[in-house]
């Protein structure tokens, strides 16, 4: 009988769930997190009683978690209970009025038409079919690529359809040549945030982002947390182990390549291959051993992406109904990205994003409200120590936001707040930051890492790797590197 090959993914993200549960069927799987459950940045945190989607919460690209549960044999349908959105967000501005988004372009087309008038519609329209015309010239050579660059992107794709996606004009400028609008394009820019950029300074190619979300926007029963529990499942069945409140101190290195990991407890596990699913940062400062730092190099004067502050709590609102995803946009956008990027502090004039998760499809609507409010900060948590004042600070902040554009917001007892301190503390070499580096620029997609570090038998995975941050991206890394383990393997 041949002996498996011994397999350990640190961390058990999305990128790192996806890999075990692939690896698995061929390996044997073990999986170390310091974290109490699998999920990684998805997360839930108890308040009240409740549980509340503390991480991610808009679900996308149905059809990457399908690849991934295909590729460990199992299928999504059976682990995972979806129901497709019809409004994608709602959207408020003080004294402004107010716009929904739909899973409909035509209908989505028809709200703007009322909001901003018949132009505004039909070029909306044309912004929807050139978003989807970037993201299918983008997806296959570059999205699904292990480790893409500009010659082997240039031998897929002709110039001429590679300068279509407007990799050298910011999101901002595109939209305004596109929008008179400025809340149409304060609207559609907000998906630089996606990737923990800003508009002013990502490039007009993260428009495709509004694709993502034209082609479907799931609620998931049991919340974001239930694709986590499904994807640890589903490596269980075929084989893995986790270790949950286990810390790896150290990737040992022998002859060039990885041999195992050392425990903070100083157990060592043997490991013929190693899947790290953490941030980059991590290993380029030599958090997990002097031997593993040159595993992966970050550019020099690399820009983190943004972080957040956030609230998970029980509430009650008047002056609106929530939907499940629900955005009160600041007065003044660029100000709020000058004080994350420029001035190393939460803006004044927070956009504030809040998921009502008692709105979504299926789910009993309740008072008072489980609610996740969002707002974006800087990622200073390794420099900066977020007092109780300031805090407090941004919470008045965050609230008024809401109030100006007419919503009433009240917590019930006090909520959960996760500052960038906290996410550091969960992410080391972050400062908090949640997307990896910052999507600025028109060569920064290139400059993310590939799942194969400079390490024999090391692979990456995660939202701070090829192809970028968010659930269904970090879990694509995963099942690219499962996919380069296996192959090499294949080679030796």
């Amino acid at each position: 009988m041949v002996e498996r090959p011994k397999i350990v993914v640190i961390g058990a993200g999305m990128g790192g769930l996806a890999a075990a549960a692939v690896l698995s069927r061929r390996c044997d799987v073990t999986v170390i997190d310091k974290g109490l459950a699998a999920g990684g940045k998805v997360r839930q945190v108890s308040v009240g009683g409740a549980l509340i989607d503390s991480g991610p919460t808009v679900f996308t690209m149905d059809w990457a978690f399908r690849d991934v549960f295909a590729s460990a044999g199992a299928q999504l349908e059976d682990f995972v209970d979806m129901t497709p959105l019809d409004v994608l967000a709602r959207h408020a501005w003080p004294d402004a009025g107010r716009l929904d988004l739909f899973a409909s372009v035509d209908e989505s087309a028809e709200a703007i038409a009322t909001f901003s008038g018949r132009r505004e519609a039909n070029n909306f329209r044309a912004f929807a079919k050139k978003s989807q015309e970037m993201f299918e010239t983008l997806c296959e050579p570059f999205i699904l690529a292990e480790s893409p660059s500009m010659p082997a992107l240039l031998s897929r794709r002709s110039p001429l359809s590679l300068l279509k996606t407007s990799p050298f004009s910011t999101l901002w400028s595109a939209l305004g040549k596109t929008f008179r609008d400025p809340r149409l394009q304060q609207l559609l820019g907000r998906y630089a945030t996606y990737c923990g950029a800003s508009p002013f300074s990502a490039p007009a190619t993260l428009m495709l982002v509004a694709h993502v979300e034209q082609a479907g926007v799931w609620a998931l029963k049991g919340g974001m947390q239930s694709i986590a529990e499904a994807l640890e499942a589903v490596g269980r069945k075929n084989g893995a182990a986790y270790r949950f409140e286990e810390t790896v101190d150290e990737v040992e290195v022998s002859g060039g390549r990885v041999s195992g990991v050392r425990l903070s407890g100083g157990e060592r596990v043997p490991a013929d291959r190693i899947v790290f699913n953490g941030d980059v940062a991590a290993l380029a400062s030599g958090a997990l051993g002097s031997d593993a730092r040159r595993a992966a190099t970050l550019p020099e004067g690399i820009q983190r992406s943004q972080s957040a502050i956030t609230w998970s709590g029980l509430a009650t609102a008047s002056g609106m109904d929530f939907d499940m995803h629900n955005v009160f946009f600041s007065e003044d956008y660029a100000a709020e990205f000058d004080a994350v990027f420029e001035q190393d502090r939460p803006p004044a004039d927070p956009t504030v994003y809040i998921c009502a998760q008692d709105c979504a499809p299926g789910t009993e609507r309740s008072a008072p409200h489980r609610v996740l409010c969002l707002t974006n900060a800087p990622a200073n948590g390794d420099r900066h120590t977020y007092s109780e004042k300031e805090i407090e600070q941004c919470q008045d902040r965050m609230l008024r936001q809401v109030r100006r554009c007419g919503v009433d917001l009240r917590f019930q007892g006090s909520p959960e707040v996760t500052t960038p301190n906290q996410f550091n503390a969960m992410f080391p070499a972050t400062g908090g930051g949640l997307y990896g580096m910052a999507s600025h620029g028109w060569a920064a997609s290139f400059q993310r890492p590939g799942v194969r570090s400079k390490i024999r038998g090391l692979y990456l995975a995660g939202g701070s790797v090829h192809p970028g941050p968010g659930a269904p991206m970090a879990a694509l890394s995963g099942l690219a590197a499962a996919r380069a383990a296996m192959a090499d393997f294949g080679s030796t």
